[in-house]
């Protein structure tokens, strides 16, 4: 059984969750997993996690991540961004997953799990997920022994997508909403995490791409309100015509720090963020998803609209 893993793109949400089912699947006693950060702060959130090793360092150094992957047997790769430029977008997508794939060929390390984005594609809309699939081509190119999954949006108790409007809403008495028809099949990310650990333990996986969509697709409007209405602070939808919501995602732009919402975003938008029906989902890895009623309520309803957004902000400068 596979016991040493580097993870990259580890200190995030989805990070977290991985790390801590790896943890319970070794039962904390063997293995090692080596989180890749920037700088340490960045993966304090880790360190009591039994079995977690820190690897500060420069991912995009080829020297630097040869010496991450010294005595690894698989790796896990969540490194991501939501926005960004196209050289930005091109740099964590696109030439990380390359230089990557290029580092596990001379070190040796055959097994990867690539966590993609559900509507990869070439001729997708938008930027990022353009970006994403030729992440996707450049580890395939590589020969390696790689399970790709794609996530739908992904919840959970520090998720920046329902914490967002339900913070948003606690401070705005309307809740102008751009692409409210857009449709979503959001993913627990425990599931997610589970799906990670499921695959590098089944070898079958191999080869394959993997939807991973809960049992249930939302418009954005129908999540922003049930977002509101879970946390107690329900706001009235204005559906923002589609000149409009681009207007306000380029004045979220041009606002000092991460942006709250993209030109780039709405694009992605633009393609339903549903499973397409043509690969495999999370049940050929006997996860059954977990609905989003049975779990959003539950983290959405004890935190202020104040330390909520605190805490997206947090999360977002932690990447």
């Amino acid at each position: 059984m596979l016991q040493k893993f580097l993870i990259l793109g580890g200190t995030g949400f989805v990070g977290r969750s991985v790390c801590e089912k790896l943890v319970e699947r070794s039962g904390g006693a063997e293995g090692r997993l080596r989180v890749a950060t920037r700088r340490f702060p960045h993966a304090r959130h880790l360190q009591l996690l039994p079995t977690v090793e820190i690897a500060c360092g420069d991912v995009h150094d080829d020297a630097t991540l040869a010496r991450m992957l010294r005595d690894t047997d698989a790796v896990i790769n969540l490194a991501a961004i939501l926005h960004g430029s196209e050289a930005e977008f091109e740099r964590v997508h696109v030439r990380l997953p390359a230089r990557l794939a290029a580092a596990c060929n001379a070190t040796g390390v055959r097994r990867l799990v690539h966590v993609s984005a559900l509507g990869a594609a070439a001729d997708a809309p938008s930027r990022y997920l353009r970006s994403k699939a030729r992440g996707e081509e450049a580890l395939k190119a590589a020969g390696l022994d790689l399970t790709i999954l794609r996530p739908s949006v992904i919840f959970g108790e520090r998720d920046r997508f329902l914490n967002f409007f339900a913070s948003l809403q606690s401070i705005f008495l309307v809740m102008p909403l751009a692409s409210a028809g857009a449709r979503f099949q959001p993913v627990w990310v425990d599931d997610v995490a589970s799906a990670i650990v499921r695959s590098l333990d089944d070898p079958t996986t191999i080869g394959m791409t993997i939807e991973c969509c809960g049992p249930r697709v939302y418009t954005l409007e129908e999540l922003v309100r049930a977002a509101g209405e879970w946390s107690g602070s329900r706001r009235p939808v204005l559906a923002l015509p589609a000149v409009i919501g681009r207007l306000q995602a380029l004045f979220m732009e041009m606002l000092p720090g991460t942006p709250l919402m993209s030109r780039d975003n709405i694009d992605s938008m633009r393609v339903a963020n549903v499973a397409s029906g043509k690969l495999a989902g999370l049940e050929r890895l006997g996860i059954e998803p977990s609905p989003l009623e049975a779990i959003a309520p539950r983290y959405l309803g004890h935190v202020s609209g104040e330390k909520r957004l605190e805490a997206w902000r947090a999360q977002a400068r932690r990447g």
